[in-house]
């Protein structure tokens, strides 16, 4: 298993929608392997396949405290949903940003596992989130576009400073 580089907001790969997996195969297990392996280096709960610029419909997710109840969810979509919920959301790819997203509290949702079955199942709480969230990423949406624009604005301003100041320490450290 490898860790695999997790692309950045604002990294255009995060807004490329991904496209089905027409065969499980062998390529789609050691993708979603290598997924889950990079989910738990960064100390995840969830990775879309997207996040690590492969743009098929694969997402990997454990809520797990012991990281031992992967679930792999393989073209999965939302089929249907009720109530709303406000939760903390973060993201690999905005690290060390969290803001409150409304969701909704509970989903239908359809998917395939790592042997192709098409599997129908029910999710609330976490892993509803959770779920959204990752076919939100799948579908090039990220947790911030459901902020305010001011919000988006200020986080925008905020990586971009922080960014200039990194590029600023690497050329002082190549200085030195």
């Amino acid at each position: 298993m490898a860790v695999l580089e997790v692309l950045h907001y604002p990294d255009l790969g995060l807004r490329k929608k991904a496209v089905p997996i027409e065969t499980v195969d062998e390529s789609c297990l050691i993708l979603a392997k290598d997924m889950l392996q990079t989910m738990y280096e960064y100390n995840g709960i969830g990775l879309a396949s997207t996040q690590v610029n492969v743009h098929k419909r694969l997402v990997v997710i454990d809520l797990s405290e012991d990281k031992n109840e992967a679930i792999y969810l393989i073209n999965p979509e939302i089929l249907s949903s009720e109530g709303t919920k406000e939760s903390q959301e973060g993201c690999l790819s905005l690290p060390e940003y969290y803001d409150t997203v409304i969701r909704a509290e509970r989903i239908t949702y359809r998917f395939q596992d790592l042997e192709g079955k098409v599997i129908k199942s029910e999710a609330d709480g976490l892993l509803s989130v959770c779920i959204q969230h990752e076919i939100d990423h799948l579908d090039g949406k990220l947790f911030i576009d459901y902020l305010s624009p001011m919000k988006r604005r200020r986080l925008r301003k905020k990586l971009e400073k922080q960014e200039k100041q990194e590029k600023q320490e690497k050329h002082q450290a190549k200085i030195l």
